[in-house]
């Protein structure tokens, strides 16, 4: 508890020594940017922008025997029609065999700092569901509250509009997106539910797939960045599940979702920090579990802390980050009904290892997670980490 409270005072009082400035997104691509904010800013400068990112893996549990997978690989594609319309998308390929397209929409410049954008898009919720790309962040793999609480990499289809007030050093983001899918008939005729207490509502990402949509969501996020190396987010996510047709009447088959989310990133010279928050209140889950026979929590919280210091000099085109991150996520935080709160789903990770960036573009990963949850007398097994990360 002391090194977590000495990293938290750390990463507050490096923030108090920064001015105001401007955006510094452009500035930076590695730390600032994603992919396809880079396919839009137009780096190419041709009509035709091709890019990737990919990720290969080595996990090692404590006793158990380690698996090697190459975790995802993914070819960006960026058509410009005129200077105000532009095609995004990206095609991903997961441990070899799996094929997502995770991303695919318009972007129709309005003007300068405004946005119209429509199609298959990432919800805006944290830091990692919009910017994880492998040498973005620390840590063979991305954290766990972006697993189990924000179920990255979490997109839907939608339309939105984007942009900046400049004025106010804020960026903005508003969506109307279908939902996540709650329930379906199986093939035997009983209702099937697609979100548990484990990880939340994860299971209920439609991704594209022919989504079905009875209610609309609503996302927002604002950014403010006016102040040098430092971006605050706030989010927000409203609506209801989707279920499919004549499942919907049946007492249970949606449930309510209100979800808010606050980050922070930070860096200064040779010391990056980031933070994030998450909590989510889900309404009607103890009829949902009875109808399902699953075990959904009401509530879902997750935050972590990290903290990062290049050992190389300033001067070095190579970076080799020493970090550490502290995270805490429960997906039984609240339960509805007769459900008994599990203890096994309230957990903790503390991540420490090493980052070398041996190029723009190119990082390799190890790390040594310690894993802990709230049970007593159960031991969580421990586990070892490496990983090469590749984004161009």
């Amino acid at each position: 508890m002391k090194a977590i409270t000495s990293l938290v005072f750390l990463f507050f009082s490096t923030i108090s020594f920064a001015q105001t400035v401007q955006d510094s997104i452009p500035t930076n691509s590695e730390q600032k940017e994603n992919a396809s904010q880079r396919i839009l800013s137009g780096n190419s400068g041709g009509a035709v922008t091709i890019g990737g990112y990919g990720e290969m893996v080595y996990n090692q549990p404590e006793g158990d025997n380690g698996t090697l997978d190459v975790h995802r690989l993914v070819l960006l594609l960026g058509y410009k029609f005129d200077e105000k319309t532009q095609f995004i998308t990206e095609i991903e390929v997961e441990h070899v065999k799996e094929i997502y397209v995770e991303q695919a929409f318009v972007n129709y410049a309005i003007s300068n700092n405004v946005n119209l954008r429509g199609g298959l898009m990432l919800v805006p919720m944290g830091i990692i569901n919009e910017f994880h790309e492998p040498t973005t962040f620390n840590g063979t793999s991305r954290p766990a509250v972006d697993h189990d609480i924000v179920p990255t990499t979490w997109r839907e289809l939608g339309v939105g509009v984007t942009g900046r007030i400049p004025e106010y050093s804020l960026g903005y983001q508003a969506y109307i997106f279908n939902g996540f899918k709650s329930t379906a008939f199986d093939s035997d005729g009983g209702v099937k539910g697609f979100l548990k207490g484990k990880d939340g509502l994860r299971g209920g990402r439609q991704k594209g797939i022919k989504s079905t949509v009875d209610s609309p969501t609503l996302s927002a996020k604002v950014d403010y960045y006016g102040i040098p190396g430092l971006r605050f987010g706030l989010a927000g996510y409203f609506g209801k599940t989707q279920a499919d047709d004549k499942v919907e009447d049946l007492d249970g088959a949606n449930i309510g979702i209100s979800m808010v989310g606050f980050d922070v990133r930070y860096a200064f010279r040779k010391f990056t920090a980031r933070g994030e928050f998450v909590y989510a209140s889900l309404s009607d889950t103890d009829k949902y579990n009875a109808l399902t026979g699953k075990d959904l929590g009401s509530a879902l919280m997750g935050y972590y802390v990290e903290g990062a210091y290049n050992l190389l000099p300033m001067t070095a085109k190579q970076k080799l980050y020493a970090f550490a991150r502290y995270e805490h996520y429960d997906t039984h935080a609240s339960t509805e009904g007769t459900l008994v709160r599990n203890d096994a789903y309230n957990r903790q990770d503390i991540t420490a290892g090493l980052s070398y960036h041996i190029a723009n573009g190119v990082v390799v990963k190890g790390d040594y997670q310690i894993k802990d949850n709230a049970v007593d007398g159960v031991d969580v097994k421990n586990q070892l980490n490496f990983g090469i990360g590749v984004w161009f």
